[in-house]
């Protein structure tokens, strides 16, 4: 149990059943009446955000997250996962893998994140090196903007790349944000 005076950002706790993650708190203590912990609660299963105080004194228990590293087999109409260590595999359907596996090729690894048995969420490695498979040729003379254009990479994805970007270049994307880092 943990008392909501000492939650801070990225704690995850229980609260009515549900996992929540505290994305933004504030200690509160109003010229008149009793101090309080205002929370910005991320449910992490579902994706919603949701705003509630807390007594400083309340306590909620703390949640556990497992993570454990995976390595992604291939897609046909699920999505199959395989851990290294005890050869166990997890089937996926595409809801429950949304566009954690836009940048991830077959074969590379990535870690799930589970609560009481159940896997809730997948991240992907931060940086990823993949080969551009089609983009249109950049001009010379068209750089003085900063200018950049589609690139299709081989996993499908769709990335922002500078015009001296071609064909068949390895690039650096970071997962995060699906930005174009550097080329390779």
């Amino acid at each position: 149990m943990i008392s909501a005076g000492d939650f801070r950002n990225g704690l995850t706790i229980e609260v009515e059943g549900n996992v929540f993650q505290v994305i933004e708190f504030q200690h509160v203590k109003p010229g008149k009446g009793a101090a309080f912990v205002r929370t910005k609660l991320k449910n992490i299963k579902s994706g919603g955000v949701v705003e509630r105080t807390f007594r400083p004194t309340e306590k909620c228990p703390q949640a556990h997250i497992d993570r454990s590293e995976m390595q992604y087999l291939y897609s046909d109409d699920m999505f199959h996962f395989m851990n290294t260590e005890t050869y166990d595999q997890i089937d996926m359907t595409a809801d429950q893998v949304g566009d954690a596996l836009k940048f991830v090729k077959e074969n590379d690894m990535v870690q799930m994140l589970s609560h009481n048995g159940e896997v809730f969420a997948i991240e992907p490695p931060n940086f990823v090196e993949l080969e551009i498979t089609e983009t249109e040729p950049g001009f010379k003379g068209d750089t003085a903007t900063g200018a950049s254009k589609p690139a299709t990479v081989e996993t499908g994805a769709i990335v922002q790349v500078p015009l001296f970007v071609e064909t068949g270049d390895r690039i650096s994307i970071d997962t995060r944000t699906g930005e174009y880092m550097k080329r390779v």
